[in-house]
């Protein structure tokens, strides 16, 4: 089949030689890294260019979060490792349910850790695997290919807007194929490697300054931090217990005898011990306080303050 999926890829930006470092393979260690940083410090202006179309994404992402529905991320190889990178640290960091934010790569669990490499030239293998999760149309998906034309993510987005979801495309040339198959399209030009098509390193760095911005901003969207804490952190290992105190700490000035012994009460949840520290109330009357504010503490706070509850702290 011959199409814009599988034509000379030398048309790609990301795809060209960089005349920077034609000579890298002369250079010594410190030349060669140099030229690695010089190259790098380029991509987060070229994504600060997109932040627009990125807050088009984050918007989308709430509305689908606040209708039910998940942010599902597909990509093949590196872009698919990426996604994955940024999904599985959604539950521990935000205190999310396991399938909220969940992560797409061609060729299944096998290639997170060993490529697959004609997992992603199947178009109907994305669709499949999003059959296989259920997609519906509250669902929001995102996909992610550095050249911007592998036929695992065209496929999947296609099956994606058949059921009416919102549809993201990222991609690091400015005219990506699955641009054409999303609604949004996330396009971080970054130009030519320091080696010639090796994607994961500048195209890779962008797609993953972007999901990060992604999934860090929907979640302070739904309430999920208080100043730039994250108080819905869960504590599932002895570090996170530990940062789980400091957070209460911080957010409220108690000591760290006081801050354990709110914790304990609430069950090791920050944002409940907070709201119980700075209103004075109780375990249930403290939960009913954040279910009234949707779980946005510093909204829960002020109403309980308007509404002359709050105790002085």
């Amino acid at each position: 089949m011959k199409n814009r999926l599988f034509d000379d890829l030398s048309g790609l930006t990301s795809e060209s030689r960089n005349p920077d470092t034609l000579d890298i393979d002369l250079l010594p260690t410190m030349g060669i890294l140099e030229k690695i940083n010089e190259a790098d410090t380029q991509v987060p202006t070229v994504v600060r260019g997109v932040l627009p179309q990125v807050a088009r994404a984050v918007e989308a992402t709430v509305t689908a979060f606040e209708k039910g529905g998940r942010l599902i991320y597909m990509g093949a190889g590196t872009s698919g490792r990426i996604g994955l990178l940024d999904a599985v640290e959604c539950p521990p960091t935000y205190g999310v349910p396991e399938g909220m934010v969940i992560p797409l790569i061609a060729g299944g669990e096998a290639a997170v850790h060993r490529a697959q490499e004609g997992a992603e030239d199947d178009p109907a293998l994305g669709a499949s695997d999003l059959k296989e999760i259920q997609l519906s149309g509250k669902d929001v998906v995102v996909g992610i290919a550095a050249s911007g034309r592998t036929p695992y993510v065209v496929g999947g987005l296609r099956y994606a807007r058949s059921l009416g979801c919102a549809t993201v495309a990222l991609a690091c040339n400015r005219n990506a194929a699955i641009a054409e198959e999303a609604d949004i399209a996330i396009l971080p030009e970054v130009g030519p490697e320091v080696l010639t098509g090796s994607t994961r390193m500048k195209a890779g760095t962008a797609q993953k300054l972007v999901l990060n911005m992604i999934t860090t901003a929907s979640m302070i969207r739904m309430g999920k931090s208080f100043y730039n804490l994250m108080v819905d952190v869960k504590a599932t290992n002895q570090k996170l217990v530990d940062r789980t105190r400091r957070i209460v700490m911080e957010a409220t000035g108690v000591s760290y005898e006081e801050a354990d012994r709110v914790l304990a009460d609430s069950e090791h949840n920050a944002k409940l011990a907070i709201m119980m520290i700075l209103s004075g109330l109780e375990r249930a009357p403290a939960e009913a306080a954040l279910a009234r504010a949707n779980g946005f503490l510093r909204l829960a706070l002020q109403q309980l303050d308007n509404d002359g509850q709050k105790n002085a702290v």
